[in-house]
């Protein structure tokens, strides 16, 4: 049984149970690296001295080889002349004939090699240091990797005839642009107003979280559970990307809606919110980018879709046995522990939601743990957090729409069960609340919440909490094995209980 849209006290049961804790897995360096270069290989067979004379066109680049110059006929291949200039003469050794790669992706003899019958010996490749190699080399390249990509192909197709190594590129990595609707272009125009949260509780325990800015007057919009734990006698503290940092305290907070409002301490001029988009016109199969600081590796943009609407999480805030539920945004954008709060944008970099929880294959729970992502990953409906927003910021305590029924946790039940009684021996239906006006009993199974389907307690609590006090509702429900339904006005709940 459960209290009014919660559940009972420590016996509530999330749609989805948590997922226990586990630290990450440090990445292994790459095994296997060579302490020394490999052994040189053998050459192959020298080219025969009938080969055609006929121009071959220039092959392919492969195995290492250097293109031939652009302009140059090829030549079939000639022994050098047995006669030496002496030691030293700068016409010595004379440059290596132009000489085709193989067919079978083999190359030809290295110049200065000595010719041998032998049949060629396989090669043995350095994967791991290569590979250690490009990782360090694409770390510090970052973003240009792609530009230095360009120009380096650029190089090597431009050599002159003159033999000079001067190059001219008229595409340079530094001439190049990131368009403001690419996911570059998001994330450059977004990142500035993104904070990585620090909580810290006063027993110095906490954690880290992400947030962004709401409005100019320096409030910022995360998680419940990223601040709770300092919430009341810790310490918070936002950083932005450029690195300053600014004290925060708390405005208000939802444990129920599992969102909260920080306000910066001091906050600078010119801050630059987030724009705020419409989650009721996301569709599935929309581009989504999630900015946040998972595992505290701050900044971090990831990509992906929405690939679910209205879907029905319960979490916990890892303090209490409060759940927080909600009608989520699912999304396969690679979202870890550290994004909590962070904002889920669409392609035109606007919020649409809040990332909130993760699947994981780790006890298959929902919630905030050190579990990995899966590509399951829920954020809460921005329409519904702003909402929230305003309400902590006006009153500091969030204000909850209800029917005034108590309904049970419980799985696979075909629908929101009215329990036999409420917290503490009260009626299961509140008296003259909405849901007795609207001839609601005990027993009741609601199965639909206007036109959306309830499948059980936390379903039918996720879709209330998406409206406001007031707001006029369809409620369908079976009693007896027959289908009734019932129209009702949403009452309201102030604070948490």
């Amino acid at each position: 049984m459960s209290t009014e849209n919660e559940g009972n006290e420590g016996n509530a049961v999330p749609s989805v149970p948590s997922v226990p804790s586990a630290p990450p897995v440090p990445a292994a360096a790459p095994e296997g690296t060579p302490q020394g270069g490999p052994p040189a290989p053998e050459a192959p067979p020298a080219a025969p001295s009938d080969a055609p004379t006929a121009h071959i066109p220039a092959a392919t680049h492969q195995g290492g080889a250097e293109p031939p110059a652009a302009g140059h006929e090829q030549h079939p291949y000639a022994p050098p002349s047995p006669q030496q200039p002496p030691a030293g003469s700068a016409a010595w050794p004379p440059p290596p004939p132009a000489i085709p790669s193989y067919a079978d992706g083999g190359s030809p003899p290295a110049w200065g090699a000595p010719e041998t019958s032998e049949p060629e010996r396989p090669r043995k490749r350095r994967a791991s240091g290569l590979v250690a190699a490009v990782a360090v080399a694409a770390l510090v390249a970052g973003g240009v990797g792609g530009a230095l990509g360009y120009w380096a192909a650029d190089s090597s197709d431009s050599s002159s005839s003159s033999g000079s190594t001067t190059v001219a590129a008229s595409n340079s990595p530094k001439d190049f642009k990131r368009d403001a609707g690419t996911v570059a272009g998001v994330a450059a125009g977004a990142l500035p107003s993104v904070v990585t949260i620090d909580a810290q509780s006063g027993d110095g325990e906490g954690g880290t979280g992400t947030g962004f800015v709401y409005d100019k007057e320096g409030h910022i919009l995360t998680n419940n559970h990223v601040v709770a734990s300092a919430a009341d006698s810790g310490q918070l503290t936002a950083t932005f990307s450029n690195g300053k940092k600014y004290d925060a305290e708390v405005v208000g907070r939802a444990q129920g809606y599992d969102v909260a409002v920080l306000k910066l301490k001091n906050a600078p001029d010119g801050l630059t919110p987030l724009a705020l988009g419409d989650s009721d016109k996301v569709a599935v199969g929309d581009s989504t980018i999630a900015i946040g600081a998972p595992f505290g590796l701050s900044n971090t943009v990831t990509t992906g879709i929405i690939s679910a609407k209205n879907r029905p999480v319960a979490s916990g805030d890892g303090s209490s046995n409060k759940n927080s539920y909600m009608s989520a945004l699912q999304t396969d954008a690679s979202i870890n522990p550290g994004n909590s709060g962070g904002p889920l944008l669409d392609a035109g970099g606007a919020v649409i939601g809040i990332n909130s929880a993760i699947q994981s294959t780790s006890g298959g729970g929902v919630g905030q743990s050190q579990a990995g992502s899966i590509g399951l990953g829920f954020a809460i409906p921005v329409n519904q957090a702003k909402n929230v927003a305003e309400q902590l910021i006006r009153t500091g305590q969030p204000v909850y729409p209800v029917i005034g029924a108590t309904v049970t946790m419980e799985e696979k039940t075909g629908g929101a069960v009215i329990s036999d009684e409420g917290a503490g021996g009260t009626p299961a239906v509140t008296p003259d609340g909405p849901a007795a006006q609207a001839g609601l009993k005990a027993g009741d199974v609601i199965t639909k919440f206007n036109d959306t389907a309830v499948e059980s307690g936390p379903t039918l609590i996720g879709e209330i909490w998406t409206h406001k006090p007031g707001d006029k509702v369809t409620l369908t429900y079976k009693r007896d094995g027959k289908t009734s339904t019932a129209e009702l006005t949403l009452g309201e709940r102030k604070g948490d209980s």
